[in-house]
């Protein structure tokens, strides 16, 4: 299989960027950086058009633009696409090959025309580029549609939740109302040492959960950075399943993050930077909890508790979280609502699973795709 120059079977452009301010609310399609960012009144390119991201965090992501689309600079679009390249295999070898050798600056990361130069790749005939291209869209497909199906149990719960409580901050089932603090038995706060850099390899080793573990009902037991040796672990802080997680100092969007844990590796210890509400299970369920505290309108309620200075994250204390008033409905419909959950979150391990074996496949198949094996 040949390789040729990036820049030989194309020329990459970065095209005047639109301000925000001239969107209009329908018209063509504006691609930036991440994608689909809006419309506008005009478009600059008439076919199909892949776009490499070549400013910011997102620097190297691929995409594709749709037909009478506008590409902002942002993007770097792949100009005058030889007859030669069929769009969809370039399209798979750019998006699964690392393009961190054309990236320069550090503050600034960005990709330029110079950069791209660099980027070789292997060409078979067009024949066998659609051959390629085809396998991998069926690969691919399996991928969209378990990630679709997980999206869909999420919005089943979300509603099934909105249907049996209502909404939390108006209340229109009109549930008691309580602080907080009458129906958990404290809130336990965690320990921030100084650690290593890297995550823990294994669980036979303590580690210390870091910031990113608790995010809108996720509980995310591999961020964390290994307890150093000469630190003695202090174990009433290590993390066990039905746990109620709530980040109490985080960034703006993410303070107040809540997650119920439903299984855990051991050795894993909270960071000062997430509190652990121990509710009473007489009186308050911890998933119905978890749901509660994510909701959207009750998130911009418990949001609204945060204070901090500019230059620093925003912090919930112990003592405004305790004072936060709450619905409490029946506990036997916490209960029920409680085992729902369980009930799909059970579904959704299963569909990870094979969420995991579809990309498994689909990365086999691009290795051997781009060897010149498939």
């Amino acid at each position: 299989m040949k390789l040729v120059s990036l820049t030989d079977i194309c020329r990459p452009k970065q095209w005047k960027t639109i301000s925000m301010k001239d969107f209009t609310e329908k018209g063509y399609s504006v691609y930036g950086a991440n994608g689909k960012i809006g419309w506008y009144s005009e478009f600059n390119h008439k076919e199909e058009t892949l776009l490499i991201t070549c400013r910011g965090a997102s620097c190297g992501s691929v995409n594709i633009s749709e037909p009478y689309s506008y590409i902002n600079g942002n993007a770097m679009a792949l100009d005058s696409l030889s007859k030669d390249v069929y769009i969809k295999y370039l399209y798979y070898y750019l998006k699964n090959t690392s393009l961190k050798d054309c990236i320069s600056g550090s503050a600034q990361p960005q990709i330029t025309k110079l950069g791209l130069d660099r980027v070789q790749i292997p060409l078979p005939p067009l024949p066998e580029q659609k051959r390629i291209a085809t396998i991998l869209d069926k690969a691919d497909a399996l991928r969209q549609k378990s990630k679709q199906q997980l999206a869909a149990y999420e919005e089943l719960l979300q509603a099934t939740f909105l249907d049996m409580f209502g909404d939390p901050v108006t209340n229109p089932k009109g549930w008691e109302e309580v602080n907080l603090g009458g129906v958990i038995d404290g809130i336990e706060s965690g320990w921030s040492p100084k650690c290593e850099s890297s995550p823990r390899k294994g669980n036979n080793t303590w580690a210390i959960l870091t910031l990113s573990a608790v995010s809108e009902r996720n509980y995310l037991d591999n961020k964390n950075k290994k307890l150093p040796d000469s630190l003695s672990p202090k174990e009433n802080i290590e993390v066990k399943p039905n746990d109620l997680l709530f980040s109490r100092k985080n960034t703006r969007e993410l303070v107040g993050a809540c997650a119920y844990v439903f299984k855990t590796p051991p050795k894993l210890l909270l960071p000062d930077t997430i509190f652990r509400i121990k509710y009473q299970p007489l009186l308050l369920n911890g998933i119905f909890t978890s749901f509660l505290f994510n909701d959207r309108n009750f998130r911009r309620k418990i949001q609204k508790l945060a204070t901090g200075s500019a230059g620093s994250m925003p912090n919930i204390s112990k003592e405004k979280l305790k004072n936060l008033s709450i619905p409490l409905p029946p506990l036997n419909l916490q209960n029920h609502f409680a085992q729902i959950v369980q009930n799909i979150e059970a579904q959704k391990t299963l569909l990870k699973q094979s969420m995991q074996e579809n990309e498994d496949l689909f990365n086999a198949l691009v290795q051997k795709a781009f060897k010149g094996e498939l």
